[in-house]
């Protein structure tokens, strides 16, 4: 009963974080909550609050401090983000585990059924389901773009698609658009879809600037980096990370780790717009 009670506390507990305004306070206490939350599951391994715990707190760690690191080494030191690339991936496969437990809690056998036919594998899955369906869903393509010289990872994309559309279906303002942010990028990539990718990756945006209010960073740092440097958009691309700049991150306490973290990529992409963008690439839609 104790180990529960700790744990529904914990499972509980991620706002602390989220509204902390310094983001190597929590970049160095992280991993100490990250293992707790993982000794208690070694007590109650069928704890659903904490198996998210796990799913979302590795991934937030993981995206947020180890790949963010791992980018602004890749140039200056070669080795380092090698590193660092290895043990994002294997992060984000612990991640995974986690998030695939607390799905099996109700539905026993998915892993095998989304191996199978991911499609139908997720037509069983719940409301109640969409934060495992996307945090499992982000922790797996994290370590898809950490492991693309890993043919049996990367063969896997279609199960990460499967999982994030079926929660966009079941809830598309889950975490005010965390699925639409996932899938700015990911429309850029998407096998065999229809349309142009960027409208696609555009109305994902959209929606989840509407479903933020306009009080998040990510989405339009995400658009930049996603789209205008594919399209060449350099002067929009400009334009999305002044206005992520721009944004008080202290204006909503819960989202303002978030924002901090979102404007130090954008800080760090905009020291790279040369490397980006060709010599006179600068037209495009705004």
């Amino acid at each position: 009963m104790a180990v529960n009670q700790l744990g529904d506390t914990l499972a509980g507990s991620g706002s602390a974080f989220a509204s902390d305004d310094d983001p190597e306070l929590i970049k160095a206490a992280a991993p100490f909550s990250l293992k707790l939350v993982e000794g208690l599951l070694e007590q109650n391994p069928r704890h659903r609050g904490l198996l998210l715990a796990a799913a979302r707190g590795f991934v937030q760690y993981t995206y947020g401090f180890v790949e963010q690191e791992r980018d602004e080494k890749e140039d200056s030191d070669l080795a380092t983000a090698d590193l660092l690339r290895a043990r994002a991936k294997r992060l984000y496969l612990r991640a995974r585990g986690y998030g695939l437990r607390g799905l099996a809690l109700n539905h026993p056998g998915l892993e095998d059924n989304l191996r199978l036919n991911p499609k139908q594998a997720v037509e069983a899955a719940k409301v109640s389901d969409v934060p495992f369906l996307y945090w499992t869903a982000a922790a797996w393509g994290g370590a898809i773009s950490m492991g693309k010289d890993d043919p049996a990872l990367v063969a896997d994309q279609g199960i990460v698609e499967a999982l994030m559309d079926r929660a966009l279906e079941l809830d598309e303002s889950f975490e005010h658009g965390a699925i639409h942010l996932f899938l700015i990028p990911y429309e850029m990539v998407r096998p065999g879809a229809r349309g142009d990718a960027s409208e696609r990756a555009r109305k994902h945006f959209e929606r989840a600037m509407e479903l933020a209010d306009g009080h998040l960073a990510a989405p339009l740092v995400s658009l930049a980096e996603a789209v205008c440097v594919q399209t060449q958009n350099r002067a929009e691309f400009q334009s999305l990370l002044a206005r992520a700049l721009s944004i008080n991150a202290d204006a909503v306490p819960r989202w303002r780790l978030q924002n901090l973290l979102a404007q130090r990529r954008a800080r760090w992409l905009q020291g790279r717009v040369d490397e980006l963008f060709l010599s006179g690439t600068s037209t495009g839609r705004k």
